[in-house]
């Protein structure tokens, strides 16, 4: 993250590494329940997912969702800050969906982003986990919740899963029914689920090297 962005960390950050794993911190947010207070501005970008919206505050990111349509985002954007004080499009928060969407594609590995959001210490423990798991990768909810050390929390882990405002980068999506690894449980859609684990399975492939008389070459 540029020394620009840098600054723009107050309540909490999101760093992550070149596997997809990252470290999750959270201080707390500007704003009270419901988004009472906040001034929020949102952008929108185009993906091989669905569309990406992303909304912030003056401090950081606070809401990443991913759908077919921009007009269903905006609604459910304003559903989660109903008490906001202002929500409106902003030029800032469009790059920030630009730079989710180049991340959602592994354009850029190492990347950091600014947060401005709650979250209770159980949210905090279980999204710290998902935050964990490998591009590539999926944990049932049991295995999240022996990992996080209550081991009969499942169903706890599926509402905290549930409730992450950061679609993409807090990887809800890694998240899987017991079973058989059901795709449940996720706000955007079945498909939209589908298609983010197929593309980072397909990422996460060792690749295959093909020697010829002058040299290496690459194959995929």
């Amino acid at each position: 993250m540029n020394a620009t962005a840098a600054k723009e960390v107050g309540m909490g950050s999101l760093r992550f590494q070149p596997d997809g794993t990252a470290t999750l911190e959270i201080a707390g947010a500007t704003y009270g329940a419901g988004g009472r207070g906040a001034r929020i501005g949102y952008g929108i970008a185009a993906s091989k997912f669905g569309v990406i919206l992303t909304a912030k505050t003056a401090h950081g990111l606070c809401w990443v969702g991913v759908e077919e349509s921009a007009e269903r985002l905006q609604r459910a954007l304003r559903a989660d800050f109903l008490k906001a004080e202002a929500i409106g499009e902003d030029p800032a928060a469009a790059g920030a969906a630009r730079r989710v969407a180049d991340f959602a594609r592994y354009e850029n590995e190492s990347v950091e982003f600014a947060l401005d959001l709650p979250a209770t210490p159980f949210q905090l423990s279980v999204w710290r986990e998902l935050c964990s798991i490998p591009r590539g990768q999926t944990r049932s909810y049991g295995e999240i919740a022996q990992r996080i050390g209550k081991p009969n929390a499942a169903r706890a882990v599926g509402h905290a899963n549930g409730s992450n405002p950061l679609a993409i980068l807090i990887p809800c999506h890694r998240a899987i029914g017991g079973g058989g690894g059901a795709l449940t449980g996720y706000r955007w859609g079945v498909e939209i689920k589908r298609r983010l684990l197929a593309h980072e399975q397909a990422l996460a492939r060792p690749r295959l090297t093909l020697t010829v008389a002058r040299g290496v070459v690459g194959a995929g």
